[in-house]
């Protein structure tokens, strides 16, 4: 009984030394007798109890490194405190196995001279606006390097970029002043908007101003044109219509008798003009008065009086 139990758990730690079962997404090395066998994909995998042995195991997902914090001098001579996180990935466990001793030491050391190397190259302004060149650049060397180590360098990203105090100080100094630059730029834009827009806005209002006063000044011409005409039209049928009345029988000696009295009523209107009285050289003959005014009638109208 005792010598069956003990078979029993020497067939277990063979069968435990003979299975494998490795995970997604990992590679195990596996090694006989102190040398490089081969890598264990995930699953089942057999191997030989006592003679192989697991040496390494790596995992395939992608991994975050923080990478410590170091102060950089830019091309300018101001230091900054910088830190950023690296993104790796195993690609070949063998490699990565025996290629470096610790290929996550190398990969962190190695990230941070080249950026120092990388921040040396920038001024502390540029610094700021080339993020994504520091990055690729970073990126670049540490993957040409670590492709002896079996790593794949995915990317890397600054978390932080922080300059002295006196620098920042400097820098928010340098915002307040751009921003109240632009801000009178604005005042003065708007200013000479508010000009332009009034000079415009008068422009037009006296354009419009001269058009209605143009507009009205031939209204006018025209309405007194119109009324010039109008009187003249009406003064043309009026004197037609007197012509025509003379042609008629008793036309001449009503006109005649129109005179006349024009006559005799314009005499007593200069005879009371001013303080002197002025009478007729003959006042007994009035009749005489009247006849050289049908005489003048006679002459201007060329019509004749008939007597009676």
């Amino acid at each position: 009984m005792y010598f069956a139990l003990v078979l029993l758990v020497i067939a277990i730690v063979i069968v435990m030394n003979t299975v494998k079962i490795v995970p997604q997404q990992h590679a195990w090395v596996l090694e006989r007798l102190g040398r490089y066998h081969g890598t264990l994909t995930p699953g089942l995998n057999i191997v030989l109890p006592f003679i192989d042995r697991i040496a390494y195991k790596h995992m395939l997902k992608e991994i975050p490194l923080e990478v410590p914090s170091q102060v950089c001098i830019t091309r300018d001579n101001t230091q900054l405190q910088v830190d950023g996180v690296l993104y790796f990935q195993v690609t070949d466990a063998m490699k990565a196995s025996y290629g470096s001793s610790n290929f996550v030491f190398a990969i962190t050391q190695l990230s941070q001279t080249t950026l120092r190397s990388v921040i040396g190259k920038l001024e502390l302004d540029k610094t700021f606006e080339e993020r994504d060149f520091i990055n690729q650049s970073i990126v670049n060397a540490l993957d040409e390097a670590a492709a002896n180590w079996g790593v794949k360098v995915l990317r890397y990203e600054i978390k932080d970029l922080t300059p002295p105090k006196e620098i920042l100080h400097a820098m928010q100094q340098q915002i307040t002043a751009e921003r109240e630059k632009r801000a009178l730029i604005a005042a003065s834009e708007g200013r000479k908007q508010e000009q332009i827009n009034l000079a415009a806005g008068a422009r037009e209002a006296a354009i419009q101003k001269s058009e209605g006063e143009r507009q009205a000044a031939i209204n006018q011409a025209q309405g007194e044109a119109s009324a010039i005409l109008a009187v003249a039209e009406a003064n043309a049928q009026a004197i037609q219509k007197i012509g025509t009345a003379i042609q008629t029988a008793g036309g001449m000696e009503a006109v005649n008798l129109k005179i006349a009295e024009q006559y005799v009523g314009a005499f007593g209107n200069i005879a009371k003009t001013g303080n002197t009285l002025i009478v007729p050289g003959n006042l007994s003959d009035m009749s005489s008065m009247i006849a050289s005014a049908l005489t003048i009638v006679r002459g201007e109208g060329g019509g004749v009086v008939k007597k009676a």
